[in-house]
């Protein structure tokens, strides 16, 4: 699914009504029903306080179309339009108009805090006020009403966006922006759902589809795009009947030093139990016992030193090499990647230990194999690419961090994403429950065990990312998120290769329809 930027949202609404010869406010009256129906569905006629909080442009307009249905069909709503400015849209106006002369209800004028209405817990708050087009930190009583709402512990729709967040930039100040329980955005999810700084602003999100033309739909390119089954299926490649396992390539994995073995065991079973023909694990000689007994599907190579590895050498031929788990930097391991890099063209998965060294001596950053793949959890990404003041100089930053260095970066977190060059993909599998040690090393398998299989480095990242995150949604349904370990996510990555070829159920609700013919 595409996430379209402000500019394109715009340009995809003129589009539409130019080419569905329909009026803005014909379009502005198909998205509002389909807020109402989202909500009628859901209410059922319940007589639960509706408050409806509409601006004065086209968010504000949006508002006053849901609340006329609402009243129309006998809801107990109240309507307030939030008076920050003088300047009202055309669309505004014909709805101001419209919902005075359909339900003979005026709406009420807020224009300070001495307006402010009382609101209860158990009642309903549906947020109209600003939406994609805010362009400027809001009023003083503003806030104070964006305030007044979140005390009162109210659910909170938010239309399209939540009021006070801006589609392209950090916040000003988050007392000047709605918190909002759940947002319905109109035809596409929005970028700001998805980073750390402003997915907080609304708990859940949901797109209502509004019959935006759909070959501009089809044929805009974005720079950030949403990874589900849908994204991933196209990349997935089938076996054929008579493969063996030297179609399925050779990962090497590199890494481990004295009582960090593990890392390296996972992510050596990742790299299998995802697809590749073979692996062979790299340690040091303490580990070599482990390995072997622990997990004998692989091959294992030893470092000379017996705690650390110190010169990186081997007679195989691998297809990708994943490294960095478990390596940690003592000086020796420093020299031994350095000289490593100099000599190596091998595709590269790098982790843990090797960011962190690349990071002290970014020097060898260059040394990099083109789309290499770099997968640095937060503190890891700002040790690479520096300090960043919000979210988005950060995805700025990381963009430059891709094209300089021509290297595909995944920035981990709760909705993970894969940088390269001008494009972000954001993916939508995973839970709480991955907060726990190992599950990066197994992801570090996953991408190189992919790769090794004939991926191409960015649909490696891209699909590795999503069945890594799906085998734990699978996991957890048994064991909930906190009895998680990154071994169950192993288990699962076979039934989350299975799970790409179920149907999804069809939901069993009736959409609720409106006399309404626009």
């Amino acid at each position: 699914m595409k996430i379209f930027s402000k500019e394109q949202i715009y340009e995809g609404d003129k589009l539409t009504a130019k080419k569905q010869n329909i009026t803005s406010t014909e379009l502005m009256e198909r998205a509002g029903i389909q807020i109402f129906n989202w909500l009628h569905v859901r209410m059922q006629g319940a007589q639960v306080p509706v408050h409806v909080f509409c601006g004065i442009g086209n968010n504000g307009g949006d508002g006053l179309v849901v609340a006329r249905h609402l009243i129309t069909h006998g809801y107990n709503v109240k309507t307030y339009v939030v008076n920050c400015s003088d300047k009202r849209t055309k669309d505004f106006l014909i709805n101001y108009d419209l919902i005075k002369q359909t339900t003979k209800k005026w709406p009420d004028m807020l224009g300070c805090e001495a307006d402010f209405p009382e609101i209860h817990k158990d009642d309903i708050i549906i947020d109209a006020v600003f939406g994609i087009g805010l362009n400027r930190p809001v009023n003083d009583w503003v806030k104070s009403l964006f305030q007044h709402l979140k005390k009162s512990e109210a659910f909170t729709l938010a239309i399209d966006v939540p009021s006070g967040v801006y589609t392209d930039r950090a916040v000003d100040d988050e007392n000047g922006v709605v918190w909002a329980n759940y947002t319905l955005s109109f035809q596409s999810p929005k970028l700001i759902f998805f980073l750390p700084e402003t997915s907080k602003f609304s708990v859940q999100w949901e797109v209502v589809d509004i019959g935006i033309d759909r070959e501009f739909l089809i044929k805009t390119e974005t720079e950030s795009e949403l990874i589900g089954k849908n994204e991933v299926l196209p990349i997935y490649k089938p076996r054929q009947k008579f493969a063996h396992k030297g179609d399925f390539g050779h990962a090497l994995i590199i890494g481990g030093s004295y009582g960090k073995m593990g890392s390296v065991l996972l992510c050596s079973r990742a790299a299998l139990s995802i697809g590749s023909g073979l692996v062979t694990a790299y340690v040091p000689k303490c580990g070599y016992q482990i390995m072997q007994t622990a997990f004998p599907e692989a091959m294992v190579i030893t470092d000379e030193n017996e705690n650390l590895i110190s010169d990186i050498k081997f007679d195989i031929d691998p297809t990708v090499i994943g490294l960095g788990i478990g390596m940690g930097t003592e000086s020796d391991t420093v020299l031994a990647l350095e000289n490593f890099l100099k000599s190596n063209k091998v595709p590269l998965v790098i982790d843990a230990d090797g960011l962190n060294i690349l990071s002290k001596k970014k020097s060898l950053l260059k040394l990099l194999p083109e789309q290499s793949v770099l997968t640095p959890h937060p503190k890891e990404l700002e040790r690479l690419i520096g300090k960043w003041k919000d979210d988005f100089d950060k995805l700025k930053k990381a963009k430059a961090f891709t094209k300089k260095y021509k290297i595909v970066l995944v920035i981990k977190g709760a909705n993970t994403m894969t940088v390269f060059n001008d494009k972000i993909y954001v993916n939508t599998t995973g839970n709480p429950g991955m907060a726990t040690a190992g599950t990066g090393d197994v992801l570090t398998g996953v991408i190189t065990g992919l790769i090794s299989q004939g991926y191409e480095a960015l649909s490696a990242a891209v699909f590795g990312i999503y069945l890594h995150g799906k085998a734990a949604d699978l996991a957890i349904e048994d064991l909930g998120y906190q009895s998680l370990i990154a071994s169950h996510i192993i288990e699962a990555l076979g039934e989350a290769y299975v799970d790409l070829f179920k149907q999804p159920e069809q939901p069993q609700i009736e959409e609720a329809k409106t006399d309404d013919k626009k």
